[in-house]
């Protein structure tokens, strides 16, 4: 039995999300390609996935906990802390680099048929947790060399898994929709990662942030993604959920999952014209 797939403009709001069940097969296709062609015609090909995350870590924890002599909550070795920080916000970060180009890297299919337009930033960010995942791996690796066991807690990890897409689909979508009308968005970003990195508690605990800034801090989104994380990995570290600051970053990846796809709804009749 063949079937056929009828492509056609127009589609009133009310269908847009219905289209996007009728349009799944699009979020296989694009994932695929992309983890296709992310490390196509490179030497090491998807080790980089592996590489990165490893060199990082051993960058922070030689300026972190050797260099800087930053405390460690909970009791784990500091290399498993860092890594614990480094599994949402490597995530994060490809996320939103990649995501924030989706829409131009795909001119040529947006210009030429209609889809939901959602589908391919949503497909970005799917290629991302791939990464994520082989990084998750490297952890299990960890705990094996450096003979750790880690708390019951880390069965809660897939919990905290959505809520790091979550926390990672919002700016993107914002991001990917502006991104299409300024092209200076793509100088900018790399700034907002470089610079996220450092105040987000990835190579230190967030717990050596003095109270009186914690409110601010946690404007943050990936503070208490970041904290749920290392909860769940690191012995005796402290249970995030108990603190406002926890809800204060859910309430930021909330408003932002809110304003993001508000912005690229609003813009995205105009996509085609202005890619």
């Amino acid at each position: 039995m063949s079937h056929h797939i009828i492509i056609e403009p127009g589609r009133t709001e009310k269908n847009y999300w219905k289209d996007l069940w009728r349009y799944r097969e699009l979020f296989y296709i694009l994932s695929w390609r992309d983890i296709k062609v992310r490390y196509k015609q490179t030497t090491l090909g998807v080790l980089w996935a592996i590489i990165r995350p490893l060199l990082t870590m051993i960058v922070f924890t030689f300026v972190f906990g050797r260099v800087a002599n930053m405390k460690v909550d909970g009791a784990a070795p500091y290399a498993i802390m860092v890594f614990a920080g480094l599994l949402p916000w490597q995530f994060f970060s490809n996320a939103l680099s990649e995501s924030s180009n989706s829409l131009i890297g795909n001119e040529r299919l947006i210009t030429k048929i209609y889809f939901p337009r959602l589908i391919i930033p949503v497909s970005s960010v799917i290629t991302s947790f791939i990464d994520f995942l082989i990084s998750f791996a490297i952890l299990l690796v960890l705990f094996i060399v450096y003979r750790y066991t880690p708390p019951v807690e880390i069965f809660l990890m897939p919990v905290f898994w959505i809520l790091a897409f979550l926390a990672s689909f919002g700016p993107g979508l914002y991001l990917t929709a502006l991104n299409v009308k300024y092209r200076d968005f793509r100088y900018i970003i790399p700034f907002i990662v470089q610079f996220g990195l450092f105040i987000s508690p990835v190579g230190y605990s967030s717990s050596q942030i003095p109270d009186k800034w914690k409110w601010l801090y946690s404007l943050n989104p990936m503070v208490g993604v970041i904290d749920a994380f290392r909860w769940c990995i690191v012995k005796n570290a402290p249970n995030p959920m108990l603190s406002y600051s926890f809800y204060v970053s859910l309430a930021v990846i909330v408003f932002f999952m809110w304003l993001a796809i508000y912005q690229f709804r609003k813009m995205e009749k105009n996509f085609a014209d202005l890619i």
